[in-house]
Formats: structure tokens, C-alpha cells, sequence
């Protein structure tokens, strides 16, 4: 099969763009932003970031034989003297979306879209599982779901590649829309509208605002949407499409899903009704929340023709996704370690795990802050206090000044809670306590790196 190939004219009908050297051009097939990793017939373009500016390392690349570089126009008479191909732009991080987009429009395979205020990457984990069984799968990885990440994942594919699972993240209005007209998806999804990056989205009509960009390009595209019934702002925003997929639990659906049981380990088993037939399985990851994902995800694998005995075997090979609903068993203790991230919705669904786990062991809550909820902070994080009141959770440890709003919100229905204003002092508190039989919920926002709570009582209790 044939390398994807970038091409001189390529590069004459990308925006803003000057060629210096031309003649001595070679078609590229291969971008990087790393100077450590350049590889043959290799186009080095110099991002400017927080920490260091790639500009700096423009000699080091040249060094190792790259092909072309490509640089921001003001920086054209320092390096004047290179005498490899050299195209200078505007600003180099627009343009790397720019190399991207054309990437994108030479490869083979159908995209499928996905962003979510909670669930995105663990569905999007599920989705590419489950249709590897059948095609070859590129996706993001790691964090890059972002203006640089998106154009990064896209430049990876190769021609290969039959179906490119891409997440799409935000905090800022524009970005969806910008990384969606790069990614250009065949079949679009959004998991859920929660109170998520709401500093800068300001509320939930914002969070849809800016996720609906995913809907909106897909469409334009003449592509595929889905559209979860389950959440009342997505259902009517979702009317507009002609072009559209529906699942949900809570009403008629194409995928209508139906959770069955579940178990005291947290696994679900899941019933899935459409087209007058019944899918049923049991999940090998705990929570609801998941059962949510893989419904999202079964309705992308059947539209894109996999029979349930593909799904199935898919499935099987599905394992939870690092630090986000991780249940890790130490003898007659289970630790849910859920620590990648927080906002209001995936705090409240990871609390009702907890809460239905192992009904006669202790159930512990080890939460921290969290973040980018702007004036409503303090609210969302009462709210979370009040609504630990309505479950059955017997110990609830809250670290942080935000926190401290859901400490100050429990009431007597929690037998034993606590405060810490630094993890030093929660770490020191949690390795003295007595944990035999217990669950443990560990969660907070990025920034306060829940991780390490994790990590600390991973060695206590080996």
C-alpha cells in the first residue's frame, strides 16, 4: 500500500505560505513537532509553547537529515542560510491544522468524532476496542484532544487505517469547531452536556454551545450523528438533524438500552434493544456511567456493520481506562481509583458506584476539588455534599478549599467525616486507618493529582 504523501503543491495551496528552496524539495510523509522524533522524508514544524519554542531546535533537526522545515514568518532572516527546503507561515500552530486537514482528505478512513462533558475517552477506549475486531484502528492517544493534539492524532494515521477514532476536548468556545473542521468526521457523537469547564462555558446552554460544534460539521459534512436521549438538552437540539442515530435508556430509541443487573463487584449487565432485536452482555468494567459508554458504543459499531458476535469478542477485551472507574482489588480491600479528572456529573455517578458496591463492606469517599467550574463552584460542590447525604457511605475524606464546601454540606446520615486542607495530612490520617473491608472511591480534578492518594495506600495495603 501506498505511503500518504505531502506534496510541494501541497504546500503552494496551503494559506499564508512562502517556499524557500523548492527545487530541492522532497515529498513529506511523515510530521513532527518533536525534534526527537523525526523520521525519514520528515517536515519539522517549530511550535512555539509554553516551555520551549521549537524554533530553538531547528538546527538540531537539520542535523538529523529532516526533510523541510516549516517556520512562523518572522523568523525568516534567522534562519535565511538554511539550505533545506524551508516554508514559513503566519503562525505555525494554525498551520500544523492546516498540514493536518490536507493529511486527512488523503486518508481512507471514516472518522468518528467524539466529545462529552464526562465518558469521552473511556467510550472512545470502548469504540476502538470493539471495531479493531474488524478494521484497523488509529485513535488518540493520551491528551491529545486538543487544538495541537487533534492535528497530531490525524498526521499519526497512515494509509492503512480503516476507521480514526478522534476525541475532541474543550474549555474554551471555538475549539471544538476549529478541531472538528480538521478532523472532518463521518459519524459524530457527543456522550453527555454536564457542568463541565464552566469558568469559561459559563453554563450548561454554553457547554452545548461549544460541544455542538462536533454535531454541526459532522452534519454539514453530510455525515451521521448521535444523539443520547438520555440527556434533555441534546434531545432537543438533536431534532434538527435529518441524519441522525438515537440511544438512551430512558426513551424509545434506535438503541434503546435496559440495565439488567448488577453486580456486587459494580459490573453491569446490560440488555440492548434495536431493529426488533435484543443484545445482551455483561461489561467487564464497573458503574453505570459505563454502561452508558458502551451503549453510545455498540450503536457506533452497528452502524458501521459489526455483528454482535464481533461486538462480543470486542467486548472481551475491553479493560478500564487508567485512573478513570480503575477497580483494583487488595485482598479484603477494593479501591476504585477514579482519579483523572472531576466535574459535578462524574463525581455523582462514581459516588453511586461506591454506594452499591460490596453492600456489607465500609464504603469510604477520598474526594478533592473540582476545578473550572467557575462561579458556581461552591454551589456544585455543596450539592455534591447533599446528595452523599442520600446514599449509603459510611466515611467521607475531602481535601482542598473547594472541597470543603461538600464537607460542610454532609449531614449526620455520614457517620464519620473529615476535612484536610493539605493531602499531606489526609495521606497520614488514610495509612492509620483501619481499611479491611472496604471500597474506596478516590476522585478529584486534574490539578489536585488524586494519584498520589492512590499510589500512597496501593503501598500500605500490598
Amino acid at each position: 500500500m501506498k505511503k500518504i504523501k505531502l506534496t510541494l503543491n501541497d504546500f503552494f495551496n496551503l494559506p499564508d505560505t512562502e517556499i524557500f528552496n523548492p527545487d530541492k524539495f522532497k515529498d513529506i510523509t511523515s510530521v513532527s513537532i518533536d525534534s526527537r522524533k523525526i523520521g525519514k522524508n520528515c517536515l519539522f514544524i517549530a511550535i512555539k509553547g509554553e516551555r520551549f519554542d521549537g524554533h530553538d531546535f531547528i538546527n538540531d533537526v537539520v542535523k538529523k537529515k529532516v526533510s523541510a522545515v516549516m517556520i512562523n514568518k518572522n523568523q525568516t532572516e534567522r534562519f535565511a542560510n538554511l539550505e533545506i527546503p524551508f516554508i514559513t507561515v503566519k503562525d505555525t500552530t494554525k498551520s500544523l491544522g492546516d498540514v493536518a486537514s490536507v493529511w486527512r482528505d488523503k486518508l481512507n478512513a471514516k472518522v468518528v468524532g467524539i466529545t462529552g462533558s464526562a465518558g469521552k475517552t473511556t467510550t472512545k477506549e470502548i469504540i476502538s476496542t470493539i471495531l479493531s475486531v474488524k478494521y484497523k484502528v488509529h485513535k488518540t492517544t493520551g491528551n491529545n484532544n486538543n487544538h495541537i493534539g487533534v492535528p497530531l492524532t490525524i498526521l499519526s494515521a497512515n494509509a492503512k487505517h480503516q476507521i480514526m477514532v478522534v476525541e475532541h476536548g474543550t474549555n474554551h468556545f471555538g475549539e471544538i469547531k476549529y478541531t472538528a473542521n480538521i478532523s472532518k468526521p463521518d459519524l459524530a457523537l457527543i456522550t453527555n452536556i454536564g457542568d463541565s469547564h464552566l469558568e469559561f462555558l459559563i453554563n450548561r446552554k454554553g457547554v452545548l454551545k461549544e460541544k455542538s460544534a462536533l454535531l454541526n460539521v459532522t452534519a454539514k459534512l453530510g455525515g451521521l450523528v448521535f444523539i443520547n436521549k438520555d440527556d434533555e438538552l441534546l434531545t432537543e437540539y438533536g431534532k434538527s438533524f435529518k441524519r441522525k442515530v438515537t440511544f438512551g435508556f430512558n426513551n424509545h430509541c434506535d438503541y434503546t438500552g435496559r440495565i439488567e443487573d448488577v453486580d456486587k463487584s459494580g459490573r453491569v449487565t446490560i440488555g440492548i434493544y434495536h431493529h426488533k432485536k435484543k443484545f445482551r452482555a455483561k461489561l467487564p468494567i464497573a458503574g453505570e456511567q459505563n454502561a452508558r459508554n458502551f451503549l453510545a458504543a455498540f450503536a457506533i459499531a452497528k452502524e458501521l456493520k459489526l455483528s454482535d458476535k464481533e461486538i462480543l469478542k470486542g467486548l472481551r477485551k475491553i479493560k478500564s481506562v487508567s485512573k478513570r472507574l480503575e477497580v483494583k482489588k487488595f485482598n479484603d480491600t477494593i479501591i476504585i481509583n477514579d482519579s483523572y479528572n472531576a466535574n459535578p456529573d462524574s463525581m455523582r455517578a462514581s459516588l453511586n458506584l461506591l454506594s452499591k458496591m460490596k453492600p456489607s463492606y465500609k464504603k469510604i469517599a477520598v474526594l478533592g476539588d473540582m476545578f473550572e467550574l467557575g462561579r458556581q463552584s461552591k454551589k456544585l460542590h455543596k450539592e455534591i455534599g447533599s446528595f452523599i447525604n442520600e446514599l449509603k457511605i459510611d466515611e467521607v475524606y475531602t481535601v482542598g478549599k473547594l472541597s470543603e464546601n461538600i464537607y460542610k454540606s454532609l449531614n449526620g446520615r455520614v457517620p464519620i467525616k473529615k476535612h484536610f486542607k493539605e493531602k499531606s495530612f489526609l495521606l497520614t490520617a488514610l495509612k492509620n486507618s483501619d481499611l479491611k473491608k472496604s471500597v474506596i472511591l478516590i476522585k478529584g480534578s486534574r490539578g489536585m493529582k488524586m494519584e498520589d492518594i492512590y499510589s500512597a495506600l496501593e503501598e500500605k495495603l500490598k
